[in-house]
């Protein structure tokens, strides 16, 4: 990763014997201002041309030295500055450039600590910076979002900390959230203006993740976080529950950062998918030489069941099966398979079942230009960690797929890191499944490629509920904290009245362009293909699409949409555009301006809803045209629908 760094000293004065007075920073574009005040206590606010956007909240942390981080403290200093940096992703996600400016503001208080906070003009974020010489224990910590007026909330409501962080969106009143519920973050503030307030956090390490409840007073939201874990069960093969906290959240060393405290504002929903706030928030590079990472698409057998068919051997968790998804993953230019659960004795990662030539099967790949990704329970990989890393490596493993984590207290947040650090060691992509949203760590470990915390299609298989609202809903929420692995690619197609829920044989809830639409929309650099190949053969013309469309890009436009309803993307790779529009379960006409374009003529290949597939969500019909960036083109959408288009310029 290359990056340009400097920070530009605007003020820097003493403040010896200021209290009780409040300290500003704007944005760069002076239109965002966050106030901090200080005297017996300390609270954030945030304004947006004036318009409060965040009520005084407190904040605070308290420690086991006997000094709580906010109360009673003397500022001693104040240093504001400027600080811009641009950033070139290992794995670009949405940019192959990030610019990251903002205005930043330290307070130094007399006890040794810091409060610095962060003025973008997309939003705003604060942390506590600590030197003390001994290691301390963070007892509690106070992060606060208060709000003026009773607003709407999409809400991940959860109901243990022991949790997947697979949640929906419903949209509530904040009233209604009471001190007793909670949610997972990012979670979404609509302030009924058009506004948005995203709140999450970013560079969490070494602390557990935040958590948010209703505020006892008011309304907002106030975090609320894991104890460290004290005592844990292990109940099965991938499950080890906390039994027993502690009455503190972390011990950790007296000279450090915690993590940000951000939120994301948006005057209209398109600009939320546009935001990468919480990388640039996030610790910078830490592996030496990242030449190795390799994004790409992958062939998948678990959503699928391994359910082929037309082939002379019996499908299932063995070499055969596996052979046919690499010769259909070469055939199409997909970089990877992954073996996911069966190919290995779940009580020993480094037990392979007999049906599995694990080696014959990596081998066969290299001859035919395919990698493989191996799936392991968390549990099973640390318990012989660094064997099992130095295995993989020597049998030519790309990559691991760690699952059910379920957990992001300090423990398990560390576990994180751990994993990342050394599959890096070992030249290993890391996808995390069972796991708590991206707060960030991808762009310290650009190997931790993608990661689940999502209600994703799996679901299908077992529910009706992940209709194609939530999946419209996902790029404004759960998508702006990083890579989700939804999943997406069923060939089997079900409208509103039709679908059905069904393990072995799954289908996706709307139409087939609703699931082509969502390798443009949805952002993973791993990007799976999650029906089997036996579908995609009978599907040539979708091949056509799904074959090229890249998993990372140079450049995004977010053209259109609206939370929960629709969304319309175009998407940069190299010298092609990709577009892409799902609607929920409501018909929809849109329009496509074209003058992102430059100057020339480009043809359009196009695949959209058939006339039927309001009736058969399979229906779709490919065309192709020639458009400008003079051209505005109508496209509608059936319930449930979905476009996408491919821009190759003459």
């Amino acid at each position: 990763m290359k990056h340009t760094l400097f920070t530009l000293l605007l003020l820097s004065f003493s403040a010896l014997g200021l209290q009780a007075k409040d300290y500003k920073v704007t944005s760069p574009d002076k239109k965002l201002e966050v106030t901090i005040a200080s005297d017996k206590t300390t609270s954030w606010q945030v304004r947006l041309n004036g318009q409060e956007i965040i009520a005084p909240s407190s904040i605070s942390m308290k420690l086991d030295n006997g000094i709580t981080l906010g109360n009673k403290g003397r500022i001693k200093k104040v240093k504001t500055s400027r600080f811009y940096e641009e950033i070139t992703p290992v794995v670009p996600r949405k940019y192959n450039k990030i610019k990251n400016e903002c205005n930043e503001m330290v307070l130094s208080f007399s006890q040794g600590y810091q409060l610095i906070i962060r003025a973008y003009n997309e939003g705003a974020a604060y942390r506590w910076k600590t030197n003390f010489k001994k290691e301390v224990k963070v007892i509690s910590e106070e992060a606060s979002f208060l709000f003026s007026a009773n607003y709407k909330i999409w809400f991940p409501e959860e109901t243990s900390m022991y949790s997947h962080q697979e949640r929906q969106y419903p949209y509530l009143n904040l009233s209604d959230i009471t001190p007793d519920r909670f949610c997972s973050t990012g979670t979404l503030v609509d302030l009924l203006d058009g506004h948005k307030v995203y709140i999450s956090e970013a560079d969490l390490e070494k602390y557990p993740g935040m958590f948010l409840k209703g505020a006892a007073q008011g309304f907002g939201l106030n975090g609320k976080f894991a104890g460290y874990p004290l005592e844990t069960n292990q109940t099965s093969d991938r499950d080890v529950v906390v039994t027993k906290y502690a009455d503190y959240l972390a011990v950790t060393s007296g000279k450090r950062v915690f993590p940000w405290r951000l939120i994301i504002i948006s005057k209209n929903d398109t600009e939320l998918v546009a935001s990468e706030l919480i990388y640039k928030l996030s610790k910078p590079l830490q592996i030496k030489d990242p030449s190795w990472i390799k994004p790409g698409k992958v062939a998948w057998d678990w959503w699928n069941n391994l359910n082929i068919s037309g082939v002379d051997f019996e499908a299932g968790v063995n070499t055969a099966t596996y052979k046919y998804f690499i010769d259909f993953a070469s055939q199409y230019g997909i970089e990877y398979i992954i073996l996911d659960e069966g190919w290995y004795h779940l009580e020993d990662v480094l037990k392979i079942k007999e049906e599995v030539d694990v080696h014959e099967i990596i081998r066969y790949g290299k001859e035919k230009n395919v990698d493989v990704i191996l799936w392991v329970t968390w549990k099973a990989l640390d318990d012989k960690l660094d064997e099992a890393l130095t295995a993989f490596e020597q049998w030519s493993v790309k990559g691991i797929k760690v699952d059910f984590m379920q957990r992001d207290d300090q423990w398990m947040v560390n576990y994180y890191h751990r994993i990342a650090k050394k599959a890096a060691e070992h030249k290993l992509l890391v996808n995390y499944h069972g796991a708590y949203k991206p707060t960030g760590l991808r762009r310290a470990y650009p190997n931790v490629i993608t990661r689940e915390g999502i209600f994703g299609m799996e679901q299908n298989k077992w529910t009706d509920k992940k209709t194609p609202e939530h999946n419209v809903t996902l790029p404004f929420i759960r998508m702006v904290a990083g890579p989700m692995d939804f999943t997406p690619g069923a060939m089997l197609n079900g409208t509103k009245k039709n679908f059905r829920a069904v393990w072995d044989k799954p289908m996706g809830q709307g139409t087939r362009c609703h699931q082509l639409a969502m390798y443009v929309v949805y952002e993973s650099p791993l990007q799976m293909l999650a029906d089997n190949p036996t579908h995609y053969y009978n599907e040539p013309e979708c091949m056509e699409f799904l074959s090229p469309v890249p998993s990372v890009w140079d450049d995004t436009k977010v053209l259109d949409g609206k939370v929960g309803d629709y969304i319309l993307m175009a998407r940069k790779s190299g010298n092609n555009w990709f577009l892409g529009a799902m609607t929920d379960w409501d018909p929809r006409e849109l329009t496509i301006d074209f003058s992102f374009l430059e100057e020339g003529s480009y043809t359009l290949t196009l695949w959209q809803d058939g006339a039927n597939a309001h009736r058969s969500a399979s229906d779709y019909k490919k065309m192709s045209q020639t458009v400008t960036k003079n051209t505005k083109l109508k496209i509608n959408l059936a319930p449930g629908g979905g476009w996408v288009g491919i821009l190759e310029k003459k």
